[in-house]
């Protein structure tokens, strides 16, 4: 994948960038071609080898339809609810590296589920973040709308992910109990014949 001066391009877990300029470099005897990619969000410069672009994640904004996509994929209540948290930790690590919006979706859908249920490490809340201002950021970029319309929407879309989850749960625990339930019933029963018996004699 190639880019052009003034692309709007996404760098993995910074975001937003805009390559401003293409030039060649020798590093210990060999040239290489960099883009020069200004990111948005903190205005600092980053340098990226042509040759490397694959290997960093380097890719294109997502497109209208892909927003859809998107949206359908944060509200579809399917969460990873991973309880260890060396491996959670990692997976969303990876994820975040992975340069994927999608994959990125799915930290923040992940995490927010766990919030709501425990306080989250300073790294998963700062992971967290990170996850929902890159997502509203290359949204709002693509269809032109204010971050906080973003906000508003993926807060909605969040919301009716946690609902669709929550509504999935019940039927296992009334399973668990009517199973629990019958043994006890069965031990109730046996024991009111011995007790008959022991008061006969």
């Amino acid at each position: 994948m190639t880019f052009e001066i003034g692309d709007k391009v996404i760098y993995p877990n910074h975001g937003l960038g805009i390559v401003e300029r293409i030039e060649e470099k020798t590093i210990l005897g060999t040239t290489c071609g960099f883009y020069h990619l200004r990111i948005v969000a903190n205005d600092t410069t980053v340098l990226v080898p042509v040759s490397n672009v694959d290997g960093v994640g380097l890719r294109r904004a997502i497109t209208d339809e892909e927003v859809e996509r998107l949206f359908g994929l944060l509200g579809d209540g399917q969460i990873d609810n991973h309880q260890n948290w060396k491996g959670r930790f990692k997976d969303n690590s990876d994820k975040m590296r992975s340069g994927s919006i999608y994959e990125v979706a799915d930290v923040l859908k992940n995490l927010t589920f766990l919030s709501k249920s425990k306080s989250l490490s300073f790294r998963e809340k700062r992971m967290l973040d990170r996850a929902r201002f890159l997502i509203v950021s290359e949204i709002s970029e693509v269809v032109r709308e204010s971050a906080a319309a973003i906000e508003g929407r993926v807060d909605r879309a969040l919301e009716h992910c946690l609902s669709v989850k929550a509504a999935m749960r019940p039927a296992a625990p009334a399973r668990a109990k009517i199973a629990k339930a019958a043994p006890r019933a069965a031990a109730t029963a046996n024991a009111a014949p011995a007790r008959r018996a022991a008061r006969a004699s």
